[in-house]
């Protein structure tokens, strides 16, 4: 890590760096899920997902260069090979299967939903541990773009029941009761 003087200490920019690390290894572990479910759906929603993986994919991309500056800008650097990512992150493969469309909405929301957690951890450590609010704002962002990510996948299946009932009987069961 190259020495910098921005008001943290060496400590506290190499502690802030691991974390940004972290994130950017799931990040770029949910990129290659995402496009990987992109070219494997098919299917009556095949349009539909094609183009909305498209979409989170492109946001992943631009998001993985923003971390990996943001690493920079501290004086550190990201990491950069597949064995690094697969070390660093959080979220794991699923090696040699094809999920139904139903299966893939469910792990990438999963995924979106543990590096949403991670983000709300790496952000009070930013705050509280580490005094660098810059890195705790740019955390913010990105939590913020993800809880709407993770929403758009809820929404695909919302109101499907694994037992199978219908969406309007799920209403009709969860319905407030009336006196």
């Amino acid at each position: 890590m190259k020495s910098i003087n921005i008001g943290l200490t060496e400590n506290q920019l190499g502690n802030v760096i691991e974390l940004l690390n972290r994130d950017l290894a799931d990040v770029y572990l949910l990129l290659v899920k995402t496009r990987k479910y992109h070219w494997d759906v098919v299917g009556p929603q095949f349009r539909t997902m094609h183009e909305l993986w498209q979409e989170q994919y492109e946001m992943l991309a631009l998001d993985i260069d923003n971390i990996a500056e943001r690493i920079r800008a501290l004086g550190g650097y990201p990491l950069g090979t597949a064995e690094g990512f697969l070390k660093y992150a959080s979220i794991k493969e699923h090696p040699n299967d094809l999920p139904t469309v139903n299966e893939m909405v469910s792990r990438l929301c999963s995924n979106y939903e543990q590096i949403i957690r991670n983000l709300r951890g790496h952000i009070a450590q930013c705050n509280d541990d580490y005094g660098d609010e810059g890195t705790a704002d740019f955390l913010t962002g990105l939590m913020q773009q993800y809880e709407e990510a993770a929403w758009m996948l809820r929404s695909f299946t919302e109101g499907e029941s694994l037992s199978g009932g219908s969406r309007s009987q799920q209403a009709v069961d969860n319905a407030p009761a009336t006196v």
